[in-house]
């Protein structure tokens, strides 16, 4: 995981710091050689925290405390933003309206959970002789799915797979 590179004691190029304690009392806007002295004085860092800011933010800790934390934050970060995946449920034209509610109720748990939903309809052999019967289904899957989740497109066919991507409403 590659680390932010931070201008740290002696590396500082700024004239002018505005100082900040580790425990987050703001000390004063000073030079930097002061600042320095002042963190010698402690036993801790100096490290500029930002630099966009007029004068830049600098912070007297124990540098490699600091970047422990900024390591946990930014695995934190990661795991909370959870990606939404593709959930994939399979169906075919002779399946009984049943399991057809089955599978509309593990779409919507799907939904609930931020995931999108692709619902497939395959037709083997001589089931592709008959694609109402297949797209029957389909439409009978989709009204069941109105109240819970719209759809992102048409019903697509694609050789002898109809298919419709949901997303939570």
């Amino acid at each position: 995981m590659p680390v932010k590179d931070y201008q740290v004691n002696l590396k500082i190029k700024y004239p002018r710091l505005r100082v900040i304690l580790g425990t987050g009392e703001n000390v004063e806007v000073m030079d930097t050689f002061a600042a320095l002295k002042k963190a010698e004085e402690l036993g801790l860092d100096l490290i500029v925290v930002t630099e966009n800011a007029d004068p830049p933010v600098a912070k007297i800790t124990d540098f490699s405390k600091f970047l422990y934390t900024e390591k946990k934050k930014a695995s934190e970060a990661r795991s909370r933003s959870k990606q939404s995946e593709l959930k994939e449920l399979r169906l075919s034209p002779t399946i009984s309206s049943s399991d057809i509610q089955q599978r509309v109720n593990r779409a919507c748990e799907f939904l609930s959970e931020g995931n999108l939903v692709k619902v497939s309809l395959i037709m083997r052999g001589r089931q592709a002789m008959f694609p109402q019967i297949g797209e029957g289904k389909m439409r009978d899957f989709m009204a069941k799915m109105a109240p819970f989740a719209k759809t992102e497109s048409e019903l697509k066919r694609v050789g002898n797979t109809l298919s419709v991507i949901f997303v939570k409403k």
